[in-house]
């Protein structure tokens, strides 16, 4: 009698330790239905896996980020915008960030099965439920991997932190007199940061044309 068998992949749960290749092999085993439904990142080497997402408190600014980023991506030829990709940071930190902003081949680039290899130059979270991991554990990878610049937007607390990498370690940037934080990487990439938590986007749009013209 004769008997097969089949290596069955473990399920990809919340909290599970992995090395990045691990993460990847079970990640890709996962039914196309809950890819679509689970956002997976591998930070420090423990599976994270998200909640499903409020839509004031997520949906809605993480639309307004994109809207901001987008004008600025279509302004600035050269540049490249990734909504939700996977990071290959390094052998135990693989995020999907909200939003990324790089210059390929200044310290990201795409691979062969189109992931992103290295650091981009801006990495953006909408953090809700997720703010104690962005600002903390994030936030140290992201440092340590060299990604030059790092925003939050504390939806709940309605605080928008933008961290400029110097000399190794993220200072917090702050807005100029008149409410504007600007990028120091991106030339003209401004943030009317008021109007951006008060869902002005015409104003958030007509800073950042400013800035571009400069």
């Amino acid at each position: 009698m004769t008997t097969t068998s089949s290596k069955i992949v473990p399920l990809l749960e919340n909290g599970d330790k992995l090395t990045r290749h691990e993460f990847e092999r079970r990640y890709a085993a996962m039914p196309d239905r809950q890819k679509g439904s689970n956002k997976a990142e591998l930070i420090e080497g423990i599976v994270y896996m998200a909640s499903p997402l409020r839509f004031e408190s997520h949906a809605k600014p993480h639309a307004s980020f994109v809207a901001w980023l987008s004008a600025y991506w279509v302004a600035t030829p050269g540049s490249q915008l990734g909504i939700e990709p996977t990071v290959r940071l390094d052998l135990d930190n693989e995020p999907q960030p909200d939003a990324v902003l790089f210059i390929p081949g200044n310290g990201a680039s795409t691979t062969e099965d189109d992931y992103i290899l290295g650091a981009p130059e801006l990495v953006a979270e909408i953090s809700a439920s997720t703010v104690s991991i962005d600002l903390n554990t994030k936030k140290q990878v992201y440092q340590r991997n060299g990604v030059r610049e790092y925003i939050v937007w504390r939806t709940l607390q309605q605080e928008i932190d933008w961290f400029s990498l110097q000399n190794g370690e993220y200072v917090r940037l702050e807005p100029d007199e008149n409410g504007v934080v600007k990028s120091q990487v991106f030339p003209g990439l401004w943030l009317a940061v008021t109007a951006m938590l008060s869902g002005d986007l015409k104003e958030v749009l007509s800073v950042l044309q400013a800035g571009i013209n400069e």
